[in-house]
């Protein structure tokens, strides 16, 4: 449960009354892989905890189903692209930050070298 930093934790009842929908429904979703709540134990019976995060995907979810008539195919595509561009614009971030590093280090090297041909030249 501990990968999973998502602010407070529900049983199933309380998720299921905060997103308004029947606790059904989200085993449902859990089962198609829409929502992934985490467990309170490593049994497979362990009470499902959700989490703000996960409650908030399944207000999506009902959102592109009762506001744009998206059947649960599609919902699935959807979140599976939605997660996928969000991975890859942390991995994009990530990228951008080593690079500036290195572009950082790269320019000091040069300062360096610029200011040891200057003391050089002026001897």
């Amino acid at each position: 449960m501990s990968e999973k930093s998502d602010g407070a934790w529900y049983i199933i009842s309380v998720a299921a009354q905060r997103a308004e929908v029947h606790e059904q429904t989200l085993r449902h979703y859990e089962r198609l892989g829409l929502i992934n709540p985490a467990r309170k134990g490593s049994s497979p019976h362990s009470p499902r905890l959700y989490s703000d995060r996960d409650i908030d995907r399944v207000m999506q979810i009902r959102s592109l189903m009762r506001d744009l008539g998206v059947n649960l195919a599609g919902v699935e595509a959807i979140l599976h692209m939605k997660d996928r561009m969000e991975k890859m614009q942390e991995e994009l971030a990530q990228e951008m930050l080593l690079l500036r590093d290195q572009h950082a280090a790269e320019t000091r090297r040069l300062k360096e070298i610029i200011e040891r041909l200057q003391k050089g030249s002026s001897s």
